[in-house]
């Protein structure tokens, strides 16, 4: 669920104090990420971000009284289920959570202007190696920096992209012809499924499956 400032004063010092004071322990890593523990099982994991508030709990009567609270405290409007934040959709039901950058793809697309180009199958051609001096040729450091940094915020919901970013971000203060080459290949794979994403569901028989490519001799790091 999300909640809103409704004035926007400028308390989210206020809402911290508020927060930790009432049992909540920040983050060690985000510093906008709250979890209040109760008992063995149940919590509240709270996110603050300017004037917005987006929470989530173990069981609804905890979720109840967090809002109850805060609109109580603050003056706040209660927005409901959760459907978009910082570029993120999502879908909730019965059955799970459907998180997707769907809208955000298509703007990424339409900036580089490859909305109705020729979609890819694969992220990164298979066999390709990129190593820093191709003598390709250079391609415009900061259109390529802005085309890494797009893709990078869309991999929070696309992890299928997540390798191939890794290898062209290693080229960000100098790209070449080739490398840029390499990222556009990844938009047009993004242009061929903009609604994918990541789907949470109930699981009774949960197991956690690892997959690796140890192709070593064909990987030459740089």
């Amino acid at each position: 669920m999300a909640l809103n400032n409704h004035r926007e004063l400028g308390t989210t010092r206020l809402i911290d104090s508020f927060f930790i004071d009432s049992g909540f322990e920040r983050s060690p890593n985000e510093p906008t990420l709250y979890v209040n523990k109760q008992g063995n099982f149940d919590f509240l994991v709270v996110c603050l971000y300017v004037d917005d508030i987006i929470h989530m709990g173990s069981n609804e009567v905890l979720v109840e009284e967090f809002k109850t609270c805060m609109m109580h405290k603050f003056e706040m409007l209660d927005l409901g289920l959760l459907h978009y934040f910082l570029g993120v959709e999502g879908v909730q039901c019965e059955e799970g959570i459907f998180i997707s950058q769907q809208k955000y793809g298509v703007n990424l697309l339409k900036k580089f202007n490859m909305l109705k180009c020729k979609p890819a199958p694969i992220p990164m051609n298979v066999n390709e190696i990129l190593i820093s001096e191709d003598g390709i040729g250079f391609a415009n450091a900061r259109h390529y920096r802005s085309v890494v940094g797009g893709l990078i915020y869309l991999s929070h919901t696309r992890p299928d992209i997540s390798f191939s970013i890794s290898i062209i971000s290693k080229f960000m203060h100098n790209p070449s012809l080739q490398h840029y080459g390499a990222a556009k290949q990844i938009l047009r794979y993004v242009a061929g499924m903009t609604n994918h994403g990541i789907w949470y569901t109930k699981k009774e028989d949960f197991r956690l499956l690892g997959y690796s490519d140890n192709d070593w001799p064909g990987y030459k790091e740089d």
